[in-house]
């Protein structure tokens, strides 16, 4: 798809300042908004459709990767979830047992934007579940889906994330949403970089 390599991902970092903004908008914001419902239709399509790609079979041109859905949390760092990637397996902590429903999607959607996201935000850069990695996995991510279904990705990744590192210091994660977060806290291309930036993602 091209875009920043791996190297440059790395050097993305999460300004604590705009992480704390992006907690306090998303825990300001209401349960759902149906103002937000097109975005998170689009954001669904378009991860369904990566999911059947992530476990279509090979010689179909898919990419062969066995998901099991399972009810704890299964990896503790990266190098367990990318060892599991390279050999084409990938197991998913289920949404039905967390306790924590989605107001817009369904547990079965949930899981699979955990899987796509997993390959390809967390496992495609390396990067890992800090407040650097996730931001750098959202914008890695945010490269595969189009400009409406970007909206609803930067609240279900960097809302959801800065919500749980920044409100709640890693200690729980925050009732899920169906909102949009304000534009400049979605924007691609106000992520920052230890380095000279490089091409982000495309305007949302």
């Amino acid at each position: 798809m091209g875009g920043p390599t791996a190297l440059a991902y790395a050097r993305v970092r999460l300004d604590p300042v705009v992480g704390a903004a992006i907690a306090d908008a998303y825990m300001a914001a209401p349960v759902r908004d149906e103002r937000a419902y097109a975005a998170y239709a689009a954001f669904c399509r378009e991860t369904v459709r990566q999911y059947h790609y992530l476990v279509g079979r090979q010689e179909y041109g898919g990419l062969g990767v066995s998901v099991r859905i399972i009810d704890t949390d299964p990896y503790p760092d990266m190098a367990s979830l990318t060892d599991d990637v390279r050999k084409r397996r990938l197991k998913v902590w289920a949404s039905a047992a967390t306790g924590n429903p989605h107001p817009y999607l369904s547990d079965g959607e949930n899981d699979m934007f955990r899987a796509v996201h997993d390959v390809f935000g967390h496992a495609a850069t390396g990067c890992g579940f800090d407040r650097h990695g996730e931001e750098a996995a959202w914008l890695k991510h945010s490269r595969m889906y189009s400009r409406l279904a970007g909206r609803a990705l930067a609240t279900e990744t960097r809302g959801q994330n800065c919500a749980q590192i920044f409100h709640y210091g890693g200690t729980r994660f925050p009732q899920q949403k169906a909102v949009l977060l304000p534009r400049p806290l979605r924007h691609p291309r106000l992520v920052y970089t230890a380095e000279p930036a490089t091409e982000a993602a495309a305007s949302r």
